[in-house]
């Protein structure tokens, strides 16, 4: 059955992938450029509802009273399963960028619609790159634009929540805007990191209550990031 359900992702997920890729890559061709709910929000929704009916993985929302569509955060998640892109995509209404590893801007293809897309890439190998990119996506922050962040920066191999970087919360405090934890639960079920097939099942995006950053400076990230960490595991033992 594995390798039934390994196959059908590849036969499916890679032409699918291009499709979407394509477009992206053709609408900055042509010179559209990422703003809230235009065509690049469409495409990637497109892409993940599409890989999630393929996969059997069906996706519901709790808590999405907490937020307020057009105002921007910085979204914080936890992360376990390539799932985790197509479920947030879908669940979330805000339109929003992934701060991403930099090493996928270089996969053919999909790297380039990434950033046409308006993703953001970091070297989280080169200290002045990753702060310079953040500053950049700071820059974004505004009129409805948020970013979202996998907290652990990498997928946790056994599902229990890892270490969060700093980062996220830097570019939270220097954009001045709310923090909104979100944990995924039933992902690692679905598919954990080295498993290249997907379960079909439930996954449930809970939003948390969002963490107010005005007035804080770069000396209080560290309590920003356990204010959140400690949300996010309270909401994984729900």
């Amino acid at each position: 059955m594995r390798w039934i359900r390994t196959t059908w992702l590849l036969m499916v997920g890679l032409p699918v992938t291009a499709f979407y890729a394509s477009w992206a890559v053709l609408a900055s061709w042509v010179g559209i450029r990422y703003a809230p709910q235009n065509v690049y929000d469409r495409i990637m929704i497109g892409w993940s509802r599409l890989l999630l009916r393929a996969t059997g993985v069906r996706v519901t929302v709790e808590g999405l009273e907490r937020i307020e569509q057009g105002r921007s955060y910085v979204f914080v998640a936890n992360h376990t399963s390539i799932v985790d892109i197509w479920a947030l995509l879908v669940a979330i209404p805000n339109s929003f960028r992934y701060v991403a590893k930099r090493e996928l801007s270089r996969v053919p293809v999909f790297g380039r619609a990434m950033a046409s897309a308006g993703n953001i890439f970091i070297d989280r190998a080169n200290l002045v790159s990753s702060l310079a990119s953040y500053d950049a996506a700071a820059s974004m922050l505004s009129n409805g634009r948020s970013a979202l962040v996998f907290a652990e920066g990498t997928r946790s191999r056994d599902g229990h929540l890892l270490p969060f970087k700093k980062g996220p919360f830097v570019l939270a405090i220097r954009a001045g805007v709310p923090v909104v934890p979100l944990c995924i639960c039933g992902a690692f079920e679905r598919t954990p990191k080295g498993v290249l097939n997907v379960r079909p099942g439930a996954v449930v995006v809970c939003i948390g209550e969002p963490i107010e950053t005005g007035g804080m400076t770069y000396n209080d990230r560290d309590d920003l990031s356990g204010t959140a960490r400690a949300a996010v595991e309270a909401m994984a033992v729900r």
